[in-house]
């Protein structure tokens, strides 16, 4: 009687092989994804300053003045009998890299600025770190 040799696994030659292909095709889709993060964050941050300008402007039809501040699109200011609010979540308060959002009224750039100093939190920067405004777009 002939004995039939049966494969059981994987030899050493063909796990060097498949992990090979696997390196290869990691090194071609990860450089790729490393820095969709970012651009995520930085496109969020501009959709909701544009949503707090909006805000704003609702804010504004309503109480017959720009808020002195960001919370008062929260919570009503104590000197407001026509605040129709709220106008946004208080989540968004904060942008993608949780620091708070900045306002100044009046703006140096328009009626009122809105910006995010970006992922460093500090103004200037360049790439992650460059700060989003409510004047450049």
């Amino acid at each position: 009687m002939k004995s039939i040799k049966s494969s059981q696994g994987f030899s050493l030659i063909e796990l060097l092989v498949v992990l090979m292909i696997l390196g290869l095709i990691a090194s071609v889709v990860v450089p790729n994804l490393i820095g969709q993060g970012e651009k995520a964050n930085a496109s969020a941050a501009k959709t909701q300053i544009q949503r707090l300008a909006m805000a704003i402007d609702e804010f504004y039809l309503d109480v017959g003045r720009p808020p002195q501040n960001l919370r008062d699109l929260v919570e009503p200011p104590g000197n407001s009998s026509s605040w129709n609010g709220p106008y946004v979540k208080n989540a968004l308060m904060n942008d993608p890299w949780d620091n708070p959002y900045m306002y100044r009224f009046p703006g140096q750039h328009r009626t009122y600025d809105i910006y995010s100093y970006g992922q460093d939190g500090s103004p200037g920067g360049e790439g992650p770190a460059a700060d989003i405004n409510s004047w450049e777009f």
